[in-house]
């Protein structure tokens, strides 16, 4: 499904709000285009209308005195009245003349010693007149004031009412906007949240956090200020072309041209556009995946003196973002403005040849109040024609960031499960498993045990022989490509992911806290976890002894990563996690090689507490904290070498006899 309509999707959730702000911005809009019209009729009607025919009347309403008699405009005359003699007044120069004879026809006027002379062509007429003072000429006026006023005030109001409906369109637009956005974010968080590890493995953190913060910022542009652009352009464009219809057919006709100039500009315009902001966006996502990745590793990078490398590469790629928006720019600044100039240039050279051509003068059909209007509705097609040209950069932006944002919604995820299954024993079973990260590269090859509930199994080995991966395959972080892994008797496929992991927790090497407390990091904000019971937890894996010296207690604040807290802190806030939980089975990855040995000791007492009633999975390099383990298994290049309890593997004298001897000696060295 194209991005447009995906779009569309997301704003049809609240189109009630969309169409009530569309509904008001047409209104306001409507409201607005009235303008010329109503000046129109000022000019012509009222303005100008004084040299309508007038006619001999009786004093009242609209009556004009002039030398003792009353004279009204022929428009003002009500059913039923009588009409005298028609007079005119006529405007020559920059004065006016009253002629009580009846116009022929109109053109070139002349005034000479009391005779106004109108020529139109070899036709001439003279005609008896009278100069009118503007004492006079202002009570000629007086009928039409208070009908100027009543325009002026209708317009004023319209004004008012499209100001207020403009505000109403704007609120609930954006409140659009920022409710789409709001359930966009919510939907890529959720869907993060159901993505395999395995589409973490190649992207950076940076980049994910760009989609969430930056793009989607960038499509509410979109919904707030695009939308209303376009959407207001059209209505004005549209009012614009029926008003200038309305006034001249030929004309605006020839306005219509603007229209596929328009389109072909937009054309070109989004070839390029796209091109560059694609680049753009991308480059900013790696933007933040660098200043993410410094502000994770800063201590090595200051270590190991890395400063003047790391501000290269991110000078390197900062300076790619800048010479693509420098091109943008260019390509806004050579189109929008120029483009919009030309064509408001162009239109004028044919509203000028057309007018110049003898379309317009004295005599002519076209009143002064249509050529006004015209004027006043050229300058206006170009407003909007303007807000189209410099928004498009905007929604060039919020589309190719919108491709973005819904690139990661279309990747499979796995669906969340609510369904909740009964703690299983914890019989584990691995049969001729094989798995790879990459195709056709196994880390894994023939991999075939057994874990009978309760009891602890070691697993150990060189470094990148597969120990980790197994439990990555366990938790179904990833699959297995071949075999199969039951627990209970039950081919864990056939699980969902949720219900597999309600009954296990895992410790890593380096915990993760997250921003709380130390009780919220125990507990995890699990209703199901009382304070009690976390807690207990802690007491249980000894964490009392070790977290009492602080401050606040269990209620002590937990920043980002817990940086604040010793390495061993965190390792016991883990183990009290993962206790907390009652897992059936229990994953130990290398927990305890970053403890200082006092807490190490304090971790094995608490060892026997956490291993009762569920199985449990060590990851270990330091052999010695697994001698008491029920089975060890040794891998090497993906595969079991050697199988049994320390006792027996040690009179194996193989590998795990070889690494034990070679740990002793170290250690006494």
């Amino acid at each position: 499904m194209k991005v447009g309509k995906k779009l569309v999707q997301y704003a049809m959730s609240y189109k009630k709000f969309i169409i009530i702000a569309l509904l008001m911005l047409a209104f306001s809009v409507g409201a607005e285009l009235t303008g010329p019209f109503i000046a129109k009729k000022m000019i012509d009607s009222h303005v100008l209308g004084i040299e309508s025919p007038w006619y001999e009347t009786v004093k009242g309403e609209d009556a004009v005195p002039y030398n003792g008699k009353y004279y009204k405009r022929d428009q003002y005359f009500h059913n039923g009245e009588k009409k005298g003699t028609e007079v005119r007044i006529i405007q020559v120069g920059k004065s006016f003349y009253f002629i009580t004879e009846k116009i022929k026809m109109d053109g070139e006027r002349s005034y000479s010693n009391g005779i106004v002379t109108i020529k139109k062509g070899d036709a001439i007429q003279k005609l008896a007149a009278q100069k009118v003072s503007k004492n006079q000429l202002l009570k000629f006026y007086e009928p039409e004031i208070p009908r100027i006023i009543r325009l002026i005030l209708f317009y004023f109001c319209l004004l008012l009412s499209a100001s207020l409906f403009q505000y109403g369109q704007h609120f609930y637009l954006q409140k659009a906007a920022n409710r789409i956005i709001q359930k966009m974010r919510t939907d890529i968080f959720q869907h993060i949240q159901r993505l395999p590890i395995r589409y973490f493995d190649n992207l950076p953190a940076g980049k994910v956090v760009s989609r969430i913060t930056n793009d989607t910022e960038a499509i509410r542009d979109l919904y707030v200020t695009v939308l209303a652009t376009f959407f207001t352009s059209t209505i004005y464009i549209t009012g614009i072309y029926i008003a200038l219809f309305i006034l001249n057919a030929k004309l605006a006709a020839i306005c219509l041209l603007l229209l596929p100039l328009l389109y072909l500009w937009i054309i070109i315009y989004r070839k390029y556009a796209s091109k560059y902001n694609h680049i753009i966006r991308s480059k900013v996502s790696e933007i933040n995946a660098t200043i993410n990745e410094s502000i994770q590793g800063m201590n090595i990078i200051q270590a190991f003196r890395r400063e003047d490398q790391m501000k290269k590469e991110f000078e390197e790629l900062n300076q790619t973002h800048f010479r693509y928006q420098n091109k943008l720019l260019s390509l806004n600044a050579l189109t929008s403005h120029n483009l919009v100039g030309v064509l408001r240039n162009i239109t004028f050279v044919a509203f000028i040849w057309y007018f110049g051509g003898g379309s317009i003068g004295v005599g002519s059909i076209v009143t002064l109040g249509v050529l006004y209007a015209f004027v006043d509705y050229i300058n206006r097609l170009f407003q909007p024609v303007t807000g189209v040209v410099n928004q498009l950069a905007n929604l060039e932006q919020a589309l190719v960031a919108g491709e973005r944002v819904f690139e990661l919604l279309n990747e499979k995820g796995v669906a969340v499960s609510d369904e909740h299954i009964p703690r299983y024993k914890g019989n584990v079973s691995f049969n001729q498993v094989y798995f790879g990260y990459k195709e056709n590269n196994d880390v894994l090859k023939n991999i075939t045990f057994e874990a009978k509930c309760g009891e602890t199994v070691a697993l150990v080995g060189h470094t990148g022989s597969g120990k980790s991966s197994i439990m990555n395959l366990l938790f179904r972080f990833y699959d297995c490509t071949k075999g199969e892994i039951k627990i209970d008797g039950k081919n864990i496929n056939e699980l969902s992911t949720q219900s597999l992991r309600e009954h296990m927790a895992i410790v890593l090497q380096d915990p993760y806290l997250f921003t709380g407390t130390i009780a919220s990091n125990v507990s995890l904000n699990d209703p199901r976890i009382s304070r009690e019971m976390v807690e207990q937890a802690l007491k249980d894996v000894g964490a009392d002894k070790v977290l009492k010296n602080l401050e606040k207690g269990i209620d002590e604040p937990v920043i980002e990563k817990g940086s604040t807290l010793s390495s061993g802190q965190r390792q016991l806030v883990s183990f009290a996690r993962a206790l907390a939980f009652n897992p059936a089975i229990l994953i130990l990855d290398e927990a305890t090689s970053n403890i200082d040995t006092e807490t190490e000791s304090i971790i094995q007492e608490a060892m026997d507490v956490l291993k009762k009633g569920r199985t449990t999975f060590i990851i270990a390099h330091r052999l010695s904290t697994i001698r008491n383990a029920d089975q060890i298994l040794v891998l090497d290049k993906g595969e079991v070498v050697e199988k049994g309890n320390h006792d027996e593997l040690m009179e194996l004298k193989g590998k795990y006899y070889q690494m034990y001897q070679l740990q002793q000696i170290k250690k006494v060295g």
